[in-house]
């Protein structure tokens, strides 16, 4: 009778009694599944994230739980696979995979489009300087701004090296928020722009040779890493991956960046981020106003790519030159859901009016300049 009495206080039905906290992170990790599974808000990372921070909060399973007396110095699964995640492998690993499925075309052929993906990364720093004024320190507030780009690994990476103990809260506000772009961006769309504004139609791209092609992410490595050596990681596998798409002589490395190495660490990052999210360090106010500031970030970059188009507009005498106001808000990094928000709106206002190809400029370029946004914040408070 001892023993089944034993049996049963060690069983986790009666170790969930014991804090509450764990069924509250339960039954988030639930929600974050039915918003994966039912409404297809990020599917392919928050799924694992979400079940991530499920087997972490079941009380003495001790799947993250590090190497101790109580289990005979054997850690649990997460402690190993997250060593990924603090030594900035997989953010590095997925960003080989994006560059070998971008198409840096339509940047390369209107090169304006750099200003907006870079005017887009305004909301990473307000964010920024609002967490400093909530009592956040310059790391934490740091990890926060990157929210703004809207770009999961960057936001990883940045986010290990400055303040670990956000992880988990920083990055699933940063996928939140990039599966929430249909919603976020138009209401802010519009009310920067008028209907005319919308109604521009844009004429179409240049042709982009394959010799430009090939060179450009040669040029960029060389010229940003000299620049911001801090930013090497994230622009470094980038353009590697870019070039093996676009060299033409490595079709199977190409192909297995694009599909089985991004797919096998987008599950181990996923995993090892959800299992972050535990009872004690997710539930607490600071989460609240991450959350909080991650909408402002994103708000502000999205804002700001739709105001220097206007900007840059004034300056334009040719008509058939101008830019539609509605790329800047791609600029965010989304990428392709926030090309396909400015084409979506776009269309609304002029059914004849087809900008996804020209979005697509400023949506590379602010993976490009989130990535950058993130070597100035390292270089700065990186140590």
């Amino acid at each position: 009778m001892q023993a089944l009495t034993d049996f049963i206080s060690k069983t986790g039905f009666m170790l969930l009694l014991e804090d509450w906290r764990c069924i509250v992170m339960i039954l988030l990790a639930c929600f974050l599944l039915y918003l994966a599974i039912v409404k297809k808000f990020e599917p392919m990372l928050l799924v694992p994230i979400a079940f991530g921070m499920l087997l972490a909060n079941f009380p003495g399973a001790g799947l993250a739980d590090g190497p101790s007396e109580s289990n005979n110095f054997v850690g649990g699964l997460f402690h190993y696979l997250n060593y990924g995640v603090e030594y900035g492998i997989y953010p590095t690993l997925i960003f080989l995979g994006v560059g070998a499925m971008t198409d840096f075309g339509p940047l390369i052929a209107n090169p304006k489009s750099l200003f907006l993906g870079a005017a887009a990364q305004f909301g990473i720093f307000v964010a920024f300087f609002l967490a400093l004024l909530l009592g956040f320190d310059a790391n934490e507030a740091a990890s926060i701004g990157i929210i703004g780009g809207a770009d999961g690994p960057t936001t990883i990476f940045a986010t290990t090296r400055l303040a670990p103990h956000l992880i988990s809260t920083v990055t699933i506000a940063a996928y939140s928020y990039m599966a929430l772009v249909p919603f976020i961006q138009p209401p802010i769309m519009k009310a920067l722009t008028t209907k005319k504004e919308r109604s521009i139609v844009m004429a179409q791209l240049r042709p982009v040779s394959r010799q430009e092609r090939v060179i450009f992410p040669i040029v960029v490595t060389i010229f940003t890493i000299l620049l911001l050596p801090s930013a090497a990681p994230l622009i470094g596998m980038l353009m590697f991956g870019n070039l093996l798409r676009e060299c033409g002589v490595v079709d199977r490395l190409s192909k297995t960046a694009q599909n089985d190495l991004i797919n096998i660490v987008t599950i181990l990052l996923g995993l090892c981020v959800g299992a972050k999210a535990q009872a004690d360090v997710f539930l607490t106010i600071d989460t609240l106003l991450v959350f909080g500031l991650g909408i402002l970030a994103f708000s502000f970059g999205s804002a700001g790519g739709v105001l220097l188009a206007k900007f840059m507009n004034l300056f334009i005498k040719d008509e058939s030159k101008k830019l539609n106001p509605l790329i800047g808000s791609a600029g965010v990094s989304a990428v392709p859901m926030a090309a396909r928000v400015s084409q979506v709106v776009g269309q609304e206002a002029n059914p004849g009016n087809f900008l996804l190809m020209h979005a697509m400029g400023p949506n590379v370029a602010g993976v490009i300049g989130s990535a950058i946004a993130a070597g100035v914040f390292l270089s700065v408070f990186g140590g």
